[in-house]
């Protein structure tokens, strides 16, 4: 089953905190994804720059760290939540607001925005985690329950789905969401980002 992109937000199988992002692509597979210490990005490989000028969408960063709180989506909204978060809005608000401002993606499949964000924070009185999605159709932003997982994806899923986040590090997870468990049925990988939260936000990326 192809799904498009994916995101996943939520508790791992140990209750820590974490997000996970994939690319699945036929129409510009050549992307990869590199980290930083704060946030990762999707960019074309080396020898398909010219591809953002086909689809200025391909490239974007797709998990973002601020205020001990991680965000993660299919766009260029990643920044747009965080930005939010920054000055003080609360997770649910920020990616509502942003999401509906920025609307589904305006190429030829009307691409959907979807986006998650998580807290830190493992006391079930303080923690936030919601998943998200914009369509031409619809807007969505639900909470994920504490010590749960989701996943929502651009086509196919597009309602939150339960999940086992069974990975235990963030490269066990970029690996769990690229082609493994629950996840190894959908096709066409390319790459993937995975943040789980052990004390701090490690960021750890995987390209095909």
């Amino acid at each position: 089953m192809y799904l498009g992109r994916i995101v996943s937000v939520g508790m791992n199988t140990e209750r820590k905190p974490f997000v996970a992002y994939r690319v699945s692509s036929r129409s510009f597979p050549n992307r990869m994804a590199k980290n930083f210490d704060d946030k990762a990005s999707i960019i074309p490989k080396k020898g398909y720059e010219k591809d953002i000028f086909e689809n200025a969408y391909i490239a974007y960063n797709c998990v973002k760290i601020v205020n001990d709180i991680a965000i993660v989506s299919n766009g260029s909204h990643t920044d747009v939540i965080a930005d939010k978060i920054a000055v003080g809005m609360n997770i649910k608000d920020a990616m509502a607001l942003s999401l509906l401002a920025m609307d589904y993606e305006k190429d030829d499949y009307n691409t959907p925005r979807i986006a998650g964000a998580i807290t830190s924070n493992t006391d079930e009185s303080s923690y936030e985690c919601y998943i998200g999605i914009v369509t031409h159709e619809k807007i969505l932003v639900e909470k994920v329950d504490f010590g749960k997982a989701a996943f929502i994806s651009t086509y196919e899923c597009q309602n939150p789905t339960h999940v086992n986040f069974t990975a235990k590090t963030s490269k066990e997870g970029a690996k769990l969401i690229l082609n493994q468990g629950d996840f190894a049925e959908f096709t066409n990988p390319v790459t993937s980002v995975a943040s789980i939260f052990d004390g701090k936000w490690d960021i750890s990326s995987l390209n095909l």
